[in-house]
């Protein structure tokens, strides 16, 4: 049942990404934006992490997953180091997820055949 939740609500965000695209002036820029400042304000608000609980990972992996751990990243820093928390905290939380990224970002590179822009 686990897997159903995560596809069903993981799949629900990719629908409501893709309504924002084809039915506004919106950027892809400007949706992911929002998609992570909404995750941020769900989180701050307590009112993500139930949805997490229910989705697991369709909850955390999409954008609005980012803006979340952004969130929780802060507060755990917050509550630690003080205010010092609030510039450090999401970059902490968020470290492997962006490292990662860009090690695989660079593998598909290297291995993938550019074509001319020509």
């Amino acid at each position: 049942m686990t897997y159903l939740n995560a596809f069903v609500v993981g799949g629900l965000i990719c629908v409501a990404g893709q309504i924002l695209i084809d039915l506004t002036q919106l950027t892809p820029a400007r949706i992911l934006v929002t998609f992570v400042v909404s995750g941020v304000v769900l989180s701050a608000l307590g009112l993500w992490q139930p949805v997490v609980d229910f989705a697991g990972a369709g909850a955390l992996v999409p954008i609005v997953g980012f803006g979340h751990t952004l969130a929780q990243g802060m507060k755990e820093a917050i509550a630690k180091e003080g205010l010092t928390g609030i510039f450090t905290g999401g970059f902490t939380a968020c470290a492997g997820g962006v490292a990662a990224s860009l090690v695989f970002g660079f593998i598909a590179a290297v291995f993938a055949k550019p074509n001319s822009q020509n």
